[in-house]
């Protein structure tokens, strides 16, 4: 089944979802205004259930393929033009986030919440660190670690001094040359290359305008989103060269500029939509963009993924 299937499966989903929204669903959606113990307990046993389900599918399908070795230490801060800790600041964020979310569902304290809930992330993170950490092929690395410690504490402060996530990582993806070249590298279909291409991996800082401006009339949904990507790698250090003269030389990092939608301020009653706005809130929404690079300057794209 091609992705394009797996897209008209998830709208008929969601479809079907929202026409039943109205009974059932909402009421199970619907945070609860105290705690309630026993959803708190099945937020908590699942969190845990699923992290020790992908360690240990993830352990099988990754590690197991490479030698154990003593535990050691690699410096990769200058790889991939630092796209990848930028990702892993993303990553622990978002994992953080939404595990808080679901604390919140549940009626569980702020204190909770950021403790138990925004900790998920840099704990799931540090533990897949330890990993790499006894595995031949990588190494536990520091630079990720605080990229890691990055996402949370950008989730926490902002809880701390506003009550409300003001700034937010989002992530978006566009298909590039370069996996075709080193597919082992950088993917050999669109999920993987979505993982593994950082050439066209984008993230971004969403920074949404009204609750900065709350006397403004600016709209509560309207976003202003600063992105950093990168281009021209085949390899994290730019030491492969293929047969087209792709090098280290034409490894570029580029910045962007563009509008954005905070989809967690567009107001409906429905506590289905108001979760589904929660979970996809963290893509950024394909706009009009102004992207700079030191070796071509400014360019302009009409929509940019």
């Amino acid at each position: 089944m091609g992705y394009r299937k797996y897209l008209v499966l998830i709208f008929f989903i969601v479809a079907c979802s929202l026409s039943y929204s109205q009974n059932g669903l909402n009421k199970f959606l619907k945070p609860s205004d105290r705690l309630n113990v026993k959803r708190q307990n099945t937020v908590l046993l699942s969190e845990g259930l699923l992290a020790t389900a992908t360690l240990a599918a993830l352990n099988q399908l990754w590690y197991a393929d490479y030698p154990q070795s003593q535990f050691h230490l690699i410096n990769d801060t200058d790889e991939w033009l630092q796209v990848d800790k930028v990702g892993h600041a993303y990553s622990s964020y978002q994992l953080g986030r939404l595990s808080s979310e679901a604390l919140k569902w549940s009626g569980a304290s702020q204190r909770k919440q950021l403790l138990y809930g925004a900790g998920v992330g840099f704990a799931f993170l540090t533990t897949v660190e330890l990993m790499d950490g006894f595995s031949s092929e990588w190494g536990f690395s520091m630079g990720d670690i605080v990229a890691n410690a990055s996402g949370t504490a950008l989730y926490v402060s902002q809880e701390l001094i506003w009550n409300e996530q003001r700034i937010q990582p989002k992530f978006s993806f566009h298909r590039t040359q370069y996996a075709a070249i080193r597919p082992t590298v950088l993917g050999e279909n669109l999920a993987e290359e979505i993982l593994k291409d950082y050439n066209g991996q984008t993230y971004w800082l969403s920074v949404n305008l009204h609750s900065f401006a709350k006397a403004s009339k600016i709209p509560k949904w309207l976003n202003l989103a600063v992105g950093y990507g990168a281009d021209g790698m085949l390899s994290g250090n730019g030491d492969y060269s293929d047969k087209n003269n792709l090098s280290a030389s034409g490894r570029k990092r580029q910045f962007y500029l563009s509008f954005d939608v905070d989809l967690t301020k567009i107001d409906t009653n429905s506590p289905f939509l108001k979760t589904f706005f929660t979970v996809f809130n963290s893509i950024k929404i394909p706009a009009p963009s102004i992207e700079y690079s030191l070796n071509e300057g400014f360019r302009t794209h009409i929509l940019y993924f």
